[in-house]
């Protein structure tokens, strides 16, 4: 459920928990992967992923959480919205700590995609778990 949308910086946030997405090719060097991936150099190349997978790591004040819900080819977008949903209900939150996600499929490689980002935050409102929504 989205209970917040924030204009700003993701990795300002006080949420202990920062989501986003990345690809099931595993080539997450690009957009707000790629800025994580510097701190988190195997982030950058996982290697193949399912649709669904998430990748956790725990950071000195943060959790990130990578959700594998695109792929980068075509209609690679396509189930974003219902993954997003599955991906977050099984993060190990609890229900009365929000999460921080990034807004998906805004940046230049979603668009060029095709991703539809209302469809896709109508997957982050269907979730159970509280999301802020993080956009620049």
């Amino acid at each position: 459920m989205i209970v917040n949308t924030t204009y700003g910086d993701v990795f300002k946030t006080s949420n202990k928990h920062i989501a986003f997405a990345v690809n099931t090719e595993g080539f997450n060097d690009a957009g707000f992967a790629g800025s994580v991936s510097r701190h988190w150099p195997k982030l950058a190349n996982t290697g193949p992923k399912k649709l669904g997978d998430v990748i956790s790591k725990k950071g000195t004040n943060k959790i990130f959480h990578a959700l594998v819900c695109h792929s980068l080819g075509n209609d690679g977008w396509e189930k974003t919205a219902e993954t997003v949903t599955k991906c977050l209900d099984s993060l190990d939150v609890p229900n009365d700590e929000t999460i921080a996600i990034v807004l998906m499929g805004a940046g230049v490689f979603g668009q060029l995609g095709g991703a539809n980002v209302f469809s896709i935050l109508g997957g982050m409102a269907r979730s159970k778990k509280r999301v802020d929504v993080y956009t620049l």
